[in-house]
């Protein structure tokens, strides 16, 4: 292993992104990813001005063609895109749409062009055409046909205009995306039917028509919800609603702040109750809030407390019963939502979350004005869904109390080892990613402490050499508080019936919260001793761990090699060789490792913490017999067999010896 100098860092050293360098460099900037997520989401853009267009009433249908070489065509019979010269801005719009950041028609805060907008920020078609392999947009409008055509962000050809071949106005843009601006460009059929459908959903009345290549022939299929929203709730509820699904809309204005401009909010609505189904999208827009925001803190909020007035006005509660949650809502609520606002308030380009105070503030007074109305004219459901929401009240409280008596049984030490001395824990807790590194001493804890990886790997530090669990008996073994600490870590129990063991409960496998138990010492014979004794204590009180699998040994390097501004680590005598050899007739310089408590943290981090540098060998017992008698012999009460063992074998290990 070798590590660098750090290059110079100066004036120089800054640099600024130009042209569709900004988003071929950094498409996660816009995109939200490089990957298929950021692709599918460059596909969103482009929809969305198609979505604009025909929400405004300009065209009642959007093609969207998905080719087997995995570009994307996306059509509507909307106004059709400006391209020709702008005065006001002495440049031509297919400049400013397809080649700057933060054009567009859509700034306008009073709804000049667009009432409500998916597209906000002017960055959709430019990110597009600048992260793709190639782009061409053909646009009717005003009697003429205008075709541009991209390669990697650059246009090629300028502006081509002709008369145009059809009365019908609209754009097409047709584009592949670029696999060296993704990681993966194979956008899934499942992602075209799923926002195409969401998009007939939200906008009623507009046809959705998709064709998919296969071959030399297009397989299609359309969306249209002539209703919207509520049809869909009727779809998803099927007959299972026990209470019929209902429609509200309502028109708010109003503002963020005092500083900010006043914006207009259309909020639209349905819901019903089901035993069978709960379900909740949020919409803005027309975009799916895959995160919520706003409107989900509005329907939490909104719906919790009104329906726990409904309880409380009803004396439904019982005396001494705590309040409702939304999960008691939630658990037979099928709801769906979908707000326009003048003013775009989503936050960020991804458009997968609302952040408004103001719209939150509308939501939720809007829902407990329009169910205090739904309860008085709707008495019999009412008080149906609210008997509903009690019984998952009370089987949610019932369950949690179950589960709590059931993890107080199963995992009452884990609660202790919360509490020992000096153990670090990590914060995950995915007992398939969780690893235990059991160090030696207070010095190696601070070091493994600063270079390790916070997220997954803890340290429980082992003070001085633990008893031989072999020669000691049970009550000297549970007396020792190193051993029940560690065991208590460990999470597992001991593989000991009886009262020996104290509090430390019987062994289950199970309970482990580790995935990997890292025995690490030092490279020295104190350290080795340490190592053999730590196995000797797993081997007798819970040798399951060793037989499955569970317990490493970490290799420390012996020696540290520097040559000129390079280090490598040998960890024994042939890897140094071996490394001396290749730096034959260079300067070197040879050090013996030191201890881990010496050791920095960069070096402790790639040599013994980081999963793709270290060297981990892992304990098995090949043959359980064998080990258990070498185990018995040289760490039990067989003196005599100890001695006629190093009799006959001592001399092979007298290089090993420390004699001094």
């Amino acid at each position: 292993m070798a590590k660098t100098r750090q290059e110079q860092y100066g004036n120089s050293s800054i640099s600024m992104l130009k042209g569709e360098e900004r988003v071929r460099k950094r498409p996660a900037v816009i995109f939200g990813s490089d990957d298929l997520e950021g692709c599918k989401h460059a596909v969103f853009e482009i929809l969305s001005n198609a979505i604009d267009e025909a929400r405004e009433g300009y065209g009642d249908t959007v093609i969207v063609t998905r080719y087997e070489d995995h570009s994307v065509e996306v059509e509507d019979f909307g106004r059709g895109c400006p391209v020709d010269y702008n005065e006001k801005e002495k440049r031509y719009n297919w400049e400013l749409v397809f080649c700057e950041m933060y054009a567009g028609g859509k700034y306008g805060e009073n709804g000049e062009n667009y009432e409500y907008s998916l597209g906000l920020n002017g960055l959709g078609s430019c990110a597009t055409q600048y992260a793709s392999e190639f782009f061409d947009a053909t646009i009717r409008r005003d009697g003429y046909k205008y075709t541009l055509h991209f390669e990697k962000g650059r246009n090629i050809g300028g502006l081509t205009k002709e008369p145009a071949d059809r009365k019908k106005t609209g754009s097409v843009f047709h584009w592949k995306p670029d696999s060296q601006v993704f990681t993966d460009i194979k956008i899934p059929v499942e992602y075209y039917r799923d926002v195409l459908k969401r998009q007939a959903v939200v906008n009623k009345g507009i046809t959705f028509r998709f064709r998919n290549q296969v071959g030399k022939s297009f397989e299609t299929e359309e969306y249209c919800y002539q209703n919207g929203i509520q049809e869909y709730v009727e779809e998803l509820v099927g007959d299972n609603a026990f209470t019929m699904p209902v429609f509200w809309e309502a028109e708010r204005r109003g503002r963020d702040a005092e500083n900010r401009p006043e914006m207009k909010l259309r909020i639209t609505a349905s819901f019903c109750f089901s035993k069978q189904v709960n379900h909740i999208e949020y919409y803005h827009n027309s975009s799916w809030l895959e995160y919520g925001g706003s409107p989900d803190r509005a329907v939490r909020s909104g719906f919790t407390a009104a329906f726990d007035k409904y309880l409380r006005d009803t004396n439904k509660y019982t005396k001494t019963e705590s309040k409702i949650i939304f999960q008691d809502i939630q658990d037979s609520l099928v709801i769906v939502t979908n707000c326009f606002s003048t003013i775009g308030c989503f936050e960020n380009q991804t458009k997968k979350s609302v952040n408004s105070k103001f719209t939150q503030e509308a939501m939720t007074a809007f829902f407990k004005e329009k169910l205090q109305v739904w309860f008085l004219e709707n008495k019999q459901e009412a008080d149906r869904a609210a008997d509903q929401i009690l019984l998952n009240k009370r089987a949610r409280e019932s369950a949690e109390k179950t589960k709590a008596n059931v993890k107080k049984k199963l995992s009452g030490s884990i609660d202790i080892a919360n509490r020992i001395q000096k153990f670090v824990d990590c914060r995950s807790r995915d007992t398939d990613k969780r690893e235990l590194y059991i160090v030696e001493g207070d010095s190696a804890l601070g070091s493994v402490k600063q270079s390790r990886d916070a997220e997954f790997q803890g340290i429980m530090p082992v003070r001085g050499k633990i008893l031989n669990c072999l020669k000691a008996d049970y009550s000297k073994i549970f007396a020792s508080p190193i051993i029940t600490d560690l065991m208590k870590v460990l999470g597992c129990g001991v593989e000991v019936q009886g009262k020996k063991a104290k509090e430390l409960s019987s062994f289950d496998l199970s309970n482990l919260r580790w995935n990997k138990v890292v025995i690490c010492t030092d490279a020295d014979v104190d350290g080795f001793q340490i190592r053999t004794l730590i196995l000797t204590m797993l081997y007798r009180l819970c040798p399951t761990l060793i037989r499955d699998g569970y317990v490493y040994i970490a290799e420390s390097p012996l020696f540290e090699i520097t040559c000129k501004d390079k280090t490598w680590f040998a960890y024994n005598e042939q890897e140094k060789a071996k490394i001396l050899k290749e730096l034959e007739g260079k300067k070197v310089t040879i050090q013996r490792s030191k201890g881990l408590g010496e050791n920095d943290p960069e070096m402790m981090w790639m040599t013994t913490m980081n999963p793709d540098t270290r060297r981990l060998i892992k304990v098995i017992p090949e043959e359980a017999e064998r080990t258990s008698h070498y185990f018995d012999m040289l760490l039990g009460d067989n003196l005599q067999a100890r001695k006629n063992f190093i009799s006959e074998n001592g001399a092979k290990y007298l290089e090993l010896a420390d004699i001094s």
